[in-house]
């Protein structure tokens, strides 16, 4: 069972807090979630708008770290 667009927006506000394995996992669903044709445009732009914000913060992360990607 695929979860729902507001599940996956929301554990979107969760990647820095859970462990990579979980991180992953929530951005392969907001994934699946953008490539659906069936939900709506509304909630596919909030979850790829959340999910890019998060992406740019991993960059900034792992720039800080001094490894690269």
């Amino acid at each position: 069972m695929k979860p729902s667009p507001q599940t996956v927006y929301d554990n979107l506000n969760l990647l820095e807090q859970v462990d990579k394995v979980s991180s992953a996992q929530y951005r392969q669903m907001a994934q699946d979630i953008l490539a659906d044709p069936e939900v709506s445009l509304q909630w596919r732009e909030a979850i790829a708008e959340r999910l890019n914000q998060a992406n740019r913060q991993l960059g900034l992360q792992t720039a800080n770290d001094g490894d690269s990607y």
